[in-house]
């Protein structure tokens, strides 16, 4: 059975940094694409990140690059989402997600075969 379980989200002030966490189980990094998604109230959902061992791409949602990094840590079977000078646009539930040998190019259409519960991350200006 794939889960997905994310934590650290949290609320933060703008400019500070959060790192969010996803450990998996049911699969193994090597056959999927993991990243990031995330859904603002009334807004739709939005692809943030992702790395992907089996095609060897990653991806950074525009307006996150150079201020988030995905990682893993493949012998914890987590992954990771590093978010610094958070904005207030960055508010939003964030879920870890993971797709079948998906190209990371193609995670800004956020459909997914798993993905978490959520956790949420409110930047407070």
């Amino acid at each position: 059975e794939v889960q997905l379980v994310e934590s650290g989200g949290g609320l933060v002030q703008t400019g500070g940094t959060l790192s969010l966490s996803c450990e998996v189980s049911g699969f193994t990094f090597d056959d999927y694409a993991i990243g990031w998604f995330r859904q603002a109230p009334g807004k739709a959902r939005e692809g943030v990140a992702c790395i992907s061992f089996s095609v060897g791409d990653t991806y950074y949602r525009h307006s996150v690059k150079g201020r988030f990094t995905i990682s893993t840590d493949n012998a914890k079977n987590t992954m990771y989402l590093q978010m610094n000078n958070l904005k207030s646009e960055d508010t939003a539930v964030y879920y870890c997600a993971a797709d079948y040998r998906r190209p990371c190019a193609a995670w800004s259409h956020p459909v997914y075969d798993y993905s978490g519960q959520g956790t949420q991350v409110t930047v407070s200006s």
